[in-house]
């Protein structure tokens, strides 16, 4: 799969999550993937937006991109840094 030209290893989608569980759900995620590798999380916008690029940045990973799907949800690409 790709995502606005970066290949994608795993996506995850939050849009069903309040936060913050939004960050709980995308933490998980990532803890499941190797190193280097990019997952995709899918999250409305809003609180997400604002709150799980600054967490997971804190966790210490890559973010690659935010992508607006256009419909009220985006795209965080992010590629998992060994912690």
């Amino acid at each position: 799969m790709e995502i606005a030209g970066i290949a994608i290893d795993e996506t995850v989608d939050i849009t069903d999550k309040v936060c913050p569980l939004t960050f709980v759900k995308a933490k998980v995620a990532l803890e499941e993937l190797d190193d280097g590798e990019v997952i995709a999380i899918r999250m409305n916008d809003g609180e997400p937006v604002q709150n799980v690029p600054r967490s997971v940045k804190e966790e210490g990973h890559q973010i690659l991109k935010l992508v607006d799907n256009e419909d009220g949800t985006y795209n965080l690409i992010v590629r998992k840094v060994e912690g």
